[in-house]
Formats: structure tokens, C-alpha cells, sequence
């Protein structure tokens, strides 16, 4: 909790106002802030009650602090790319934050250990296709071969699945519930984020055409194109929309260990106001374009 409120100390001599009325504070301002924004979740994937869990944590919560920390692995990695002006590369990331926000928020409003274990095993796809491949594929008998195998064994193994544990999934073609990953996401958030904030970002993973217009394209005067050598710049609108997912399932998850307190929730109420603050000052600093 200390780490947390040194982080809200140094902000309680910042003129906000200032900052934001220029392009360069508002470049200033929100890459401190998004940095101490997934510092802060960090934090909070460390935060334990030490009578429900003395240690460690079982299976089913694992699953949810791995989600946890992806999300502030991964922002950090945006932080990376804003500070260096690389919105090329930021756009590689947040698809990934989004979607394991809404599966962790989705697994922790359900609270049904099932559901948890459905997860875990919907993973196993690939490397059940990779066991079940065992005696037909040379691949499988090289020193290579035989170490992904017995990884995936050991794994499976340790959470008491075999390869007769997954016809259920098999059954629901590997999909959380047998449900599209956007109707998961239709449970949680309004329709038409799922197309502006995970759908046109996808297009980052999958080699789409808009994509090389958007980033890796120049079109000449004369209709034809040429290489565009560099990266395109960033702005605040590239992680704004991120965090509005983002808090919900780290409010969630201190509910679940029995962690969460009034001071944790103002935190999260500060982080949600300071990132509208942002987009608005965004909107009326630079120009539409």
C-alpha cells in the first residue's frame, strides 16, 4: 500500500489545469501517468490477505492474477512505445490488454469455479492436438519434440487433467462456454466498443490491408503507393479507451481475496477520472485529423 501512496503523493503538487492546456504538458502528464497506472496495478496483484491465502493462491485464483498481471506487463510496454513517440507498435498491444481485461472482469462476475476451470482448459487445445499427434508425426521423437511433450504432460498433470479431460471443450469447439469471445464482451460493455476498441485494433495481428494503409503506406499524388519508412506518431487516444477495461477487474479480483477497502476504491475512482481528463484535454488540444 506504501508504493501506492508514494505514487499519489507527488501528484498533489501538480497544476493539472497547466499541464493539459499544452500539447507538450499533456505529452508530459499522461506518460507519467499511464507509467504509474500500471504501477499501481502491479501493486495490487501483491496485494494478499494473508489469512485467506498464506501463501500462494489456488488454481482457479491463479488463473485470474495471470490475467492481472499480463495487463500491467503488457501497459508497461505501452508506456515503452508512447515515451519513444511509436504508435505502430502500441497498437500490437492493445487488443491483448483488452481482451484479457474482459476475460478476467467476465471470470470474476461469474464467480463459478466451473467456469474458471473451463478457462484453464480451453488452453489446452494445441497441446492436446500435439499429444494426440504423438505416433504420427516425426517431430514428436526428436529431443525437441519430446520436451514439449513432456511439458505438457508435467502441466497437465499438475492441475489433474489427462487427455480424456477435454471433451467438453472439444464439444464446444475450445470457446470459453462454448461463446464468441465478443459475446462475452457484449455481457460487459456496450456493442460498439467491441469495433472500435478490439475489432479495428486486430488488424494489427492478422497482416490487414487497412493496417499497411494506416502505418507501412504512403500514396503518391499520382494514386500509386510507396514505403513509409516510419513509425507513426502517438497520442493519448491510443490508451485512454484501454484503461476504461482495464480498473474494473483489479476492483474485482481484491473483492474475490477479500483485499478490497475504501482507499483501494478511491484510488481506482482517481485513475477513471484523471484518464477522462485526459481524453477530453486531447480534444481540445491537437487538431481532428
Amino acid at each position: 500500500m506504501q508504493e501506492i501512496a508514494d505514487i499519489i503523493e507527488k501528484y498533489k503538487t501538480i497544476d493539472l489545469t497547466e499541464k493539459l492546456s499544452s500539447k507538450e504538458g499533456l505529452k508530459e502528464f499522461s506518460t507519467m501517468f499511464y507509467e504509474d497506472v500500471a504501477e499501481i496495478y502491479d501493486a495490487v496483484t501483491g496485494i494478499k490477505n494473508i489469512e485467506r491465502n498464506p501463501t500462494g493462491f489456488s488454481l482457479n485464483d491463479a488463473a485470474i492474477l495471470g490475467l492481472l498481471v499480463r495487463i500491467w506487463k503488457l501497459l508497461k510496454e505501452v508506456v515503452a512505445y508512447y515515451k519513444a513517440d511509436n504508435g505502430q507498435i502500441v497498437s500490437h498491444f492493445d487488443r491483448q490488454i483488452v481482451e484479457s481485461a474482459i476475460t478476467a472482469s467476465y471470470l470474476l462476475v461469474k464467480e463459478d469455479d466451473e467456469l474458471i476451470e473451463d478457462y484453464r482448459k480451453c488452453s489446452y487445445k494445441n497441446r492436446l492436438e500435439a499429444l494426440e499427434e504423438e505416433e504420427t508425426k516425426e517431430f514428436y521423437s526428436t529431443p525437441a519434440g519430446i520436451r514439449l511433450l513432456n511439458s505438457i504432460r508435467e502441466k497437465m498433470a499438475a492441475e489433474g487433467f489427462d487427455q480424456n479431460s477435454f471433451e467438453q471443450q472439444k464439444r464446444r469447439g475450445w470457446k470459453l462456454e462454448g461463446k464468441p469471445f465478443r459475446q462475452i464482451f457484449e455481457q460487459l460493455e456496450p456493442d460498439e466498443f467491441y469495433k472500435l476498441i478490439y475489432g479495428i485494433p486486430s488488424e494489427s495481428l492478422h497482416g490487414s490491408w487497412n493496417e499497411s494503409l494506416d502505418f507501412d503506406l504512403s500514396k503518391n499524388e499520382d494514386g500509386t503507393y510507396s514505403p513509409y519508412p516510419f513509425y507513426q506518431p502517438v497520442d493519448v487516444r491510443l490508451v485512454t479507451p484501454i484503461l476504461r477495461f482495464t480498473n474494473d477487474p483489479y476492483l474485482l479480483w481484491l473483492e474475490r481475496i477479500d483485499c478490497k477497502d475504501e482507499y483501494i476504491e478511491k484510488i481506482f475512482k482517481w485513475i477513471e477520472n484523471i484518464n477522462k481528463r485526459l481524453f477530453i484535454a486531447f480534444e481540445e488540444t491537437y487538431d481532428l485529423r
